[in-house]
């Protein structure tokens, strides 16, 4: 069941294009809960909050963005082919799927900013 609260924790990512990214994130799957400028609120399965930051024009963005990190995410309603599926028809980098030695099924999209989402489910 979807809910309004607000998760305890949550991650902000500075983007080039919030309207671009929000629809990219929409297409694998994300609900945006609201847009309030500079941020756009997304929420993946009711259980991860994620914040697009619009960054000023005059601001430029340089170098790789989230480099050595990865940003994780259960998936449940749908699985890792899927949001593969998804990502590829937005023509997104897709690494995998790959079966871990600890028990899951893993794959990385790569968002228009160079964001790495790591989607994780049993194996």
């Amino acid at each position: 069941m979807e809910s309004d609260q607000l998760l305890s924790s949550f991650t902000k990512l500075l983007v080039s294009d919030a309207e671009r990214s929000a629809r990219f994130y929409e297409a694998l799957g994300f609900k945006r809960m609201n847009a309030d400028p500079p941020f756009i609120h997304l929420r993946w399965e009711n259980q991860a909050e994620v914040y697009l930051v619009a960054v000023p024009a005059a601001v430029a963005l340089q170098g790789p963005r989230g480099s050595g990190v990865l940003l994780g995410f259960r998936v449940g309603a749908v699985d890792v082919n899927e949001v593969a599926s998804r990502a590829r028809a937005l023509g997104a980098a897709v690494d995998g799927p790959t079966v871990q030695p600890w028990f899951t099924r893993e794959i990385v999209v790569t968002d228009p900013d160079g964001y790495r989402l790591n989607f994780i489910e049993p194996a």
